[in-house]
């Protein structure tokens, strides 16, 4: 929920409305087992498919010499090569890497930068749809025969089926509070647009601080889906305060700020109506749905938390949340330009936001605008 403010120029104080992943565990577990009989193979990695945008996503690996691929995203249509092989739905062998040294590609580079001499791509196929794709390499040429690749198969079905099992829960979840929204008769600025949009910009926030927080591709790609449920306890508040254009009273909005709790008691009933109490990242969930409207000077709700006690990934979902609020038409505002809303962040900063979040999204605005682009606003947001 955007703050209570009229105008981009006034900035002044106003109501603001550890362990190591499972999965990234198991493929190391998995490549560990293929290298005591496969010594060469020294890297298994999981690449990522969105359909809605066409973007091919690093994901998770095991590399024994380090990943050389880490938080690295391309359209897929701009790889000819993988596109083909997304479309053909068939493994590819490469024996000698070295043949493609004076290609353009990439990755390719990259691979061979790391000592890799040789590839074995399988994608990854479920009920017919393309998800994605697992990735072998070795530092040997002509290490994929037939008969490695044969024994592959089954370890390539395994780690791709691993990887749809875990997002199939989220995807659950989001299907359920979709459900819930709409049997409620949900409405408010939480349109499909915006939760795509800010689900997005998350992302690229988060990937602009990869390094500097040493934030695996796994963690992400969870921000990414968990997004869109950062509000989902808004479907219990009434609709005479969660629908009001105007200025909310101290009651009103001591009532809308309770949609954090109650985000919270929904998230517990369906993840235990749903049986998903393994689903990987549950923490991240809770923080976000607990966290997301605190602030950095220990002036937000519910808890006060000041500063790094605010989880990282509630931190990123506050900045992209606002920024796209801002920049979006409501029925009581018209949307800011981004130079607009990038200025109230910044003014707000550190006080409020987070001036590291803010800053990565300042410093990848074209990805931003290409996002506005793709998930344009339209008369319902």
């Amino acid at each position: 929920m955007i703050p209570t403010i009229l105008s981009p120029d006034n900035c002044e104080e106003r109501p603001q409305s550890g362990a190591e992943d499972k999965l990234s565990a198991r493929v190391v577990e998995i490549h560990q087992e293929i290298k005591s009989w496969l010594p060469s193979l020294n890297r298994i990695a999981v690449a990522l498919y969105d359909p809605e945008t066409d973007v091919l996503k690093t994901f998770v690996n095991s590399s024994d010499h380090g990943s050389p691929i880490e938080h690295y995203e391309a359209a897929l249509k701009d790889v000819q090569s993988l596109s083909t092989l997304a479309e053909d739905r068939a493994p590819r062998t490469i024996n000698d890497l070295t043949v493609l040294a004076k290609g353009n590609s990439e990755h390719t580079q990259r691979i061979l930068k790391k000592g890799y001499l040789s590839s074995h791509t399988v994608p990854i196929v479920h009920n017919n749809v393309f998800h994605g794709f697992v990735f072998f390499n070795a530092s040997e040429t002509g290490c994929f025969t037939d008969t490695v690749v044969y024994k592959l198969g089954v370890y390539a079905q395994l780690v791709g089926l691993l990887s749809i099992t875990e997002f199939n829960a989220i995807r659950t979840l989001q299907a359920a509070v979709k459900t819930a929204r709409e049997i409620s008769q949900f409405r408010d600025e939480e349109t499909g647009g915006h939760l795509t949009r800010m689900a997005n910009i998350s992302r690229v926030i988060a990937l602009g601080m990869a390094d500097s927080h040493e934030l695996s591709d796994e963690f992400i790609e969870y921000l990414f889906h968990f997004a869109p449920l950062h509000d989902i306890g808004k479907i219990a508040i009434p609709d005479g305060i969660l629908l009001k254009e105007g200025r909310l009273t101290d009651f009103e909005r001591e009532t809308m700020q309770t949609h954090v709790a109650k985000g919270m008691e929904i998230v517990g009933k369906l993840i235990s109506g749903f049986k998903m109490e393994s689903m990987p990242k549950i923490d991240m969930l809770q923080n976000i749905v607990w966290c997301h409207h605190e602030a950095m000077d220990g002036s937000g709700y519910p808890q006060g938390l000041v500063g790094d006690q605010i989880p990282l990934e509630a931190r990123i979902i506050a900045v992209a949340d606002v920024f796209d609020a801002l920049t979006s038409v409501r029925p009581y505002k018209k949307a800011w330009t981004n130079d607009e809303a990038l200025d109230f962040l910044k003014c707000k900063s550190p006080k409020i936001f987070d001036g590291e979040c803010v800053s990565a999204l300042a410093n990848h605005i074209t990805k931003i605008e290409e996002i506005q682009k793709r998930f344009h606003e339209d008369m319902f947001g």
